[in-house]
């Protein structure tokens, strides 16, 4: 049963995890092998090539949510997609051992990674309540209410990280409930929060479903990302002798988790039109083509042109 992260860091090697348990950290049963480049051991290869196309599509996605200029939240959207997309890159150097786990910084760059990672599933959380316009999108109050907020919970992740991994008193290594509740038990409340509140966004205020398939798949991708790192871990890596591990399908489904996180803003975003629970009766797409054809000729002060032949 897995209790704690330590009982994971067993089956995986995540990044805390040379820094819990005794002092020589905790070592997974079996993990991807590691090659040589340059003169350079580079661990878990598979899962930074992931980490690489990870920060690859998060370029892509933010240049097309940048582009919707009057889309309702593409400010606060933004934040968490750049955070996720500092994540990956920290987590390169981190999942490499280019920044190697004996270095007195790694524990440093470790705690900020973790820090990072809690204030993304904060953002976004708090990106959830965007369509209900409980603070007016994109303005001053409802950006630095997002960053302040995603801020002080990350740095209270980086806190406690840190101090677990110092051993400072109140926190010990051995047994690290605070990082356990900050690694997997905030992030599932946090998604878990966000995918009700879209759920409710979506059936209130669009006639189109067609946007849930997208919360569905992202939701199917986290949870199949989740159970293979937890649970069968050490399972993928003998079967596919040592090439990958669990590791590697949680940052890929994750991945592939966030996509439709995009994909989603992008479906409920479409044609840079705004929607909030307010605003049910706006109608979002004009099904008679002979309104817009009388809209056309009515828009106008001047008579119809008529030619005769």
């Amino acid at each position: 049963m897995l209790s704690s992260i330590n009982d994971v860091c067993k089956n995986a090697a995540l990044i805390s995890c040379p820094m819990l348990g005794n002092d020589e950290g905790i070592e997974p049963v079996c993990y991807a092998r590691n090659i040589v480049i340059g003169g350079t051991l580079i661990f878990q290869p598979a899962t930074c090539f992931i980490h690489i196309v990870a920060i690859f599509m998060t370029v892509i996605m933010l240049y097309h949510i940048r582009t919707k200029y009057t889309a309702i939240g593409r400010k606060e959207i933004t934040l968490f997609f750049y955070l996720y997309g500092i994540c990956e890159l920290l987590a390169i150097f981190l999942d490499s051992s280019v920044i190697p786990t004996s270095h007195e910084t790694y524990p440093w760059f470790a705690a900020i990674y973790m820090g990072l990672t809690t204030a993304m599933f904060w953002c976004l959380l708090v990106n959830g309540f965007i369509g209900f316009q409980v603070i007016e999108d994109g303005t001053t109050l409802s950006v630095w209410t997002m960053r302040g907020s995603s801020f002080v919970l990350g740095a209270l992740s980086f806190f406690v990280h840190i101090a677990t991994y110092k051993n400072i008193p109140g926190f010990d290594r051995s047994n690290p409930i605070a990082v356990t509740i900050f690694t997997f038990i905030l992030h599932i409340i946090c998604v878990g929060i966000y995918i009700i509140t879209q759920f409710i966004l979506v059936l209130r205020t669009l006639d189109d479903r067609w946007p849930l398939t997208n919360i569905a798949f992202g939701v199917g991708f986290f949870v199949i990302g989740t159970v293979v790192l937890l649970g069968f871990s050490v399972q993928v890596c003998n079967s596919v002798d040592h090439y990958i591990d669990g590791l590697f399908f949680e940052t890929l489904c994750y991945l592939l988790s966030v996509m439709m996180v995009y994909k989603y803003y992008d479906a409920i975003t479409k044609e840079d039109l705004e929607f909030s629970v307010g605003s049910k009766g706006n109608v979002w797409e004009v099904k008679d083509t002979a309104i817009l054809q009388d809209t056309s000729h009515n828009d106008t002060k001047y008579p119809p042109t008529t030619h005769n032949f």
